[in-house]
């Protein structure tokens, strides 16, 4: 750094920072964009309670986030499944793990279903879900919220598995070069899911 007419080697300058706790500001500034805490009174209990069979569709909803990674570049996935057929009711893939793109694929699925009220939604007690919109916007639309609990992912067990046919399905079964194609193939893999691939119905016990 020879700025102010001052020579230092810049390991030097990592070695004091680490030190004094300093860290760069534009670090602060990515760190801190796009986050969100979790709103503690706003996590609401188990109501499906691992019993994933329903009878028929729009009773209840699960859904989740998980990354689209490839190389050192990631997009996150937003989806909503109908645990009736295991159908995508909507989704969403962004470059940001942010509250909008969660709040636009639950807007999406309410403005293409009818008949929701009562209707369950189930997730993880991620910040997303536990924010006053994503409340706001379910009680708004008789939307009921479920919530598994912490560090219990075999609540979440139907968004686990999806999300690993996904994965198994796109991009460990084909040469992908790029993180378009990547996300590309993900959204022509769900119209190819909802429409043509045989799925699972038979039912199941509750998990006790």
């Amino acid at each position: 750094m020879i700025e102010y007419g001052v020579k230092f080697n810049h390991k030097k300058i990592a070695r004091i920072m680490r030190k004094y706790g300093l860290k760069p500001e534009y670090i602060k500034r990515i760190r801190n964009s796009g986050g969100y805490k979790k709103i503690q009174e706003n996590v609401r209990p188990n109501l499906v309670k691992r019993n994933f069979n329903t009878e028929k569709k729009n009773q209840i909803w699960c859904t989740d986030v998980t990354y689209l990674t490839f190389g050192n570049k990631r997009a996150y996935l937003s989806t909503i499944i109908d645990l009736y057929d295991r159908r995508v009711v909507a989704y969403k893939i962004s470059r940001f793990n942010n509250l909008q793109f969660v709040i636009e694929t639950l807007n999406e699925a309410i403005q293409k279903e009818v008949n929701i009220k009562g209707l369950i939604l189930h997730s993880d007690q991620g910040s997303q879900y536990t924010s006053n919109q994503y409340k706001e916007i379910c009680l708004a639309n008789g939307i009921q919220i479920s919530m598994s609990r912490k560090g219990t992912p075999i609540d979440d067990s139907p968004m686990e598995s999806w999300h690993g046919i996904l994965k198994k399905e796109t991009l460990y079964n084909n040469q992908i070069k790029s993180l378009d194609e990547y996300i590309h193939l993900v959204e022509d893999w769900i119209i190819f899911y909802n429409t043509k691939r045989l799925k699972n119905r038979k039912p199941k016990p509750p998990i006790n």
